[in-house]
């Protein structure tokens, strides 16, 4: 993974964390197997990123770059909520000293 893509991948798992606190581990697994959710998630990271600057824009757009970024912020975070709620990610974890047969 290239530098901008892991960067990309670490704020988008950090927007995530704020606004999916409960599925933290569920995300980054997603993030680690699934192509089209991570591409949803740097997506999402963009999009807020932009939104955060819209105030450089010139007046004359300012407030449709606004809404227009808003809206997109919303669809995507729906449509991560709804790829989360869809998953079928099992977390597996070695049990701890098992005695070996």
């Amino acid at each position: 993974m290239s530098e901008e893509n892991n960067s990309a991948h670490l704020s988008a798992l950090a927007i995530l964390g704020i606004r999916f606190p409960d599925d933290v581990i569920r995300v980054q697994q997603l993030l680690n197997i699934d192509e089209t959710f991570r591409s949803m998630c740097e997506d999402l990271a963009a999009a807020m990123e932009t939104l955060a600057h819209v105030d450089r824009l010139p007046e004359s757009v300012r407030e449709a770059r606004r809404q227009e970024y808003a809206d997109l912020v919303e669809a995507l975070v729906n449509e991560i909520h709804e790829a989360i709620r869809h998953s079928n990610v099992v977390v597996l974890r070695r049990p701890a000293d098992r005695p070996k047969s």
